[in-house]
């Protein structure tokens, strides 16, 4: 049976997604989790939180899934050791350092791939079947067809998103937030830079586009109507994603997928219940097509409510509705004005008279009549929702009693679940002629029933009695609370694992770099002879320009793409060493070429850790993550058995996205209509603050969104001692500037404008 995954970003949410019917919960402990902004769980929490779930037959996965500094990995260490010791179920970690440091001190705990490693084709989960992971989640930009393939091929779990808020970028692979503010996604502090406002604008800086301004604010996933197809894929969780939401929010979202999962079907009160808990529109993303600007909640990014009717009068402290909805005392609304804004109020008096409601008592500022009324908050569903998370459980467990009761003897009950767990125990009384009461069937069933805020409840009961027998009421609740605690200890035995020998990983020693080399990439061959011509010692480039640069003595490098699709295939040409992006790409280089392989910057190495796994995989050297800073980079060249890279100048990329907003807006990308105006031109993003972020495409029609500052450390460059290689990104620099920069940083200086030095001298948080 399909496993249905639920987000508990709280104890509250935690009870709410047991208590409405999820399999499994992901969860967080105080740090390294992807979602450092949620109330998460700390230690003693933490077992509380999985003694609840696993006494309800359900799994806890935490999430460890942030890139992990050098400075945190013995910490790291020993918190994966108190998992181990609190019998967590899973695993989901993105640092490949993480995940060898988890196999280390706890290898008997499964590993799941978060999506933040960007799994997205059948050659990832294969190559993380090799690696020992148990679970692969899939990334978001899939369509159903996609996801069966790589389920059919799959020798280990796999994991889809199924509702909940999108990111426009393949997740793991954005560095919008880190390098505007500082606050890495990374790191589990993302600031969500996608939903702030942008106009697409041409070189002039004319706004090409008549639409709202959020233009990367995906609508939230809403897969219910797909729920019998996806299941199909043979995919084996299906995930929630809501950990920064209310435990309203996680009851009842999870309570309609249980319910359509179980009934095989959904109603339209389902639906509507999905869409008032929180909604930014609904989208079913990838799954069934390229969605283009249907993606997109461009006039507002954060929820919009239900529409539930339009005014047709304004007073001065009253507006009458024509509904469409239900309204009731407590739930909030707000009014859509034509000249721009929101009108919120909570609904405290009104008068109904057919499908017209006057509401009374609050500000009509700026209200007109024709606008639309949005119920954002609903008290009734909100009301239903928090029965899941307050008082007594929800969720109760059927119970068989039998009791044996003698004269002379202690009374014997023991009890039995559904899944056969059982527990018995003797009352420490003697069991006594009756002077007065007698103890009657009857009452016996009525004191076991008293099984009150525990998960059981009684069902058959049966058993011998001898007549006229005495049996103190203390007693019998005595023996009943001491079963009940044996029964429980019954069920979490089922998630005791036994413990396994630790797998030997072997350390390497550090190498040692004489001279730092210069690495161009460049994307035309006039860049590539001027970047040559300036002294560059290795050219990287996405075409084979292989004998063109060995004929000038130098080394050719091939650059992979960042994102291989099922249906998409690339070429392996000669070089003299391969730059991968993911964990598939690897694969695929080490099986039709001889070449070096070298991982780049979206292949997040953060630490030493990760440096000696990927060496154990046959890697010859690596990109480090953009996000290190200077003092970072220099510790890990002292330790690092591989030759490291750093990109040291050119426009970094922020985001790959499977959404174009120059095709989805400026063609019609939804209806398999694009007329790729993107090579006709220069588009820009402007944000806020006037910043210009170009937008390119790649051959895939794959958006980059790159930095508005140019990455220039020309003035730093000695503070690179010790590293392999610095790269020169030219594929933004005019063929004049690409000669300048490329000499300058071998030989000199040159002044560069509107520049920023990355995360070198800041990091992030």
């Amino acid at each position: 049976m399909v496993e249905l995954l639920a987000p508990a970003g709280s104890f509250e949410a935690l009870r709410a997604a047991v208590e409405a019917g999820a399999d499994a919960v992901y969860l967080a402990g105080e740090k390294f989790g992807a979602r450092a902004y949620a109330e998460n769980f700390a230690g003693e929490q933490l077992l509380k939180a999985v003694k609840f779930a696993h006494l309800r037959g359900v799994a806890v996965h935490v999430t460890v899934n942030t890139i992990i500094a050098d400075s945190e990995l013995d910490e790291f260490a020993a918190y994966i050791k108190f998992l181990r010791r609190a019998n967590v179920d899973a695993l989901l970690v993105q640092d490949l350092g993480a995940a060898s440091i988890a196999k280390k001190v706890a290898p008997e705990i499964p590993l799941h791939a978060s999506t933040q490693m960007t799994i997205h084709n059948s050659e990832g989960v294969k190559a993380l079947a090799e690696l020992g992971f148990a679970r692969a989640v899939l990334s978001r930009e899939l369509t159903l067809n996609e996801i069966e393939k790589i389920c059919r091929e799959s020798p280990i779990e796999t994991e889809i998103f199924i509702h909940g808020a999108l990111c426009v970028c393949w997740s793991g692979q954005c560095l919008m937030s880190s390098m505007i503010g500082g606050r890495s996604g990374n790191r589990g502090r993302c600031a969500q830079p996608c939903r702030l406002p942008y106009e697409l604008v041409d070189t002039d800086g004319k706004n090409l586009l008549n639409a709202g301004k959020y233009l990367l604010s995906p609508k939230d996933l809403n897969t219910l109507e797909l729920l019998p197809r996806l299941i199909d894929t043979g995919v084996t969780s299906l995930k929630i994603e809501g950990r920064m939401k209310r435990p309203e929010y996680v009851a009842t979202v999870v309570k309609v997928y249980r319910d359509a999962l179980d009934k095989k079907f959904s109603t339209p009160e389902d639906k509507r219940k999905l869409a008032q808990i929180f909604n930014r529109d609904f989208t079913t993303a990838y799954l069934e097509k390229n969605p283009g600007k249907n993606l997109i909640s461009d006039m507002k990014p954060n929820n919009r409510g239900v529409l539930i009717g339009r005014v047709v009068e304004v007073g001065r402290d009253k507006i009458t509705l024509k509904l469409a909805e239900k309204i009731s005392v407590g739930d909030q609304v707000e009014i859509w004005i034509k000249v721009g804004g929101r009108v919120t109020f909570t609904v405290e008096d009104f008068e109904l008279r057919g499908e017209f409601c006057t509401i009374k008592n609050i500000n009509t500022k700026g209200v007109r009549v024709h606008d639309r009324a949005f119920k954002i908050f609903d008290a009734e569903l909100t009301a239903e929702a928090r029965k899941y998370f307050t008082g007594a459980p929800v969720k109760k467990f059927f119970v068989t009693a039998e009791v044996e009761a003698k004269i002379g003897e202690p009374l014997t009950l023991t009890l039995t679940d559904s899944t056969g767990n059982s527990a018995t125990a003797k009352t420490n009384f003697i069991a006594e002629p009756a002077k007065n009461r007698p103890l009657t069937f009857d009452t016996l069933k009525n004191q076991i029933g008293r099984l009150g805020d525990s998960i059981f409840a009684l069902g058959k009961i049966s058993g011998e009695l001898d007549d006229n027998l005495m049996m103190p009421i203390s007693a019998l609740n005595d023996v009943r609370r001491r079963v009940v605690e044996q029964l429980e200890s019954a069920r979490l035995k089922k998630f005791n694992r036994e413990k396994i020998p630790v797998p030997e990983e072997k350390i390497y020693p550090p190498c040692k770099v004489i001279e730092t080399k210069i690495v161009a990439q460049v994307d035309t061959l006039d860049k590539l002879k001027a970047a040559l011509d300036a002294g560059a010692d290795e050219i990287l480039s996405d075409k084979n320009f292989a004998e063109l640069v060995h004929k000038r003595g130098k080394k050719f490098s091939l650059e992979t793409p960042r994102i291989l699709r099922e249906h998409e295939t690339f070429t392996f040409v000669e070089a003299d060493a391969i730059y991968v992006h993911n964990l598939a790409t690897l694969n695929l280089a080490k099986k039709n070429s001889a070449a070096q392989i070298r991982t780049d910057f979206s292949l997040h190495v953060f630490n030493s850790a990760t440096i000696n796994f990927l060496k154990n995989l046959g890697v010859d050297g690596v990109t480090l993550s953009p996000e290190l800073n200077l003092t970072q980079i220099k510790s890990l060249v002292k330790k690092s058995c591989l030759p490291v890279e750093c990109i040291v100048h050119g426009r970094q990329e922020l985001m790959i996205s499977a959404y174009c907003v120059i095709g989805s807006f400026l063609g019609e990308v939804d209806k398999k209509n694009c007329p790729h105006i993107c090579r006709t031109k220069n588009f820009f993003l402007r944000d806020r603050m006037g910043e210009l972020f170009p937008v390119v495409t790649d051959q895939f029609c794959r958006m980059h969104i790159l930095n508005a500052k140019t990455l220039s450390t020309i003035e730093h460059r000695a503070d690179f001692g010790g590293v392999a290689r610095i790269r020169v990104d030219c594929r933004a620099l005019t063929l004049e500037e690409t000669a300048q920069i490329v000499h300058a940083y071998k030989f000199g200086s040159a002044e560069i404008e509107n520049y920023t030095r990355g995360h070198y001298f800041r990091g992030v948080i």
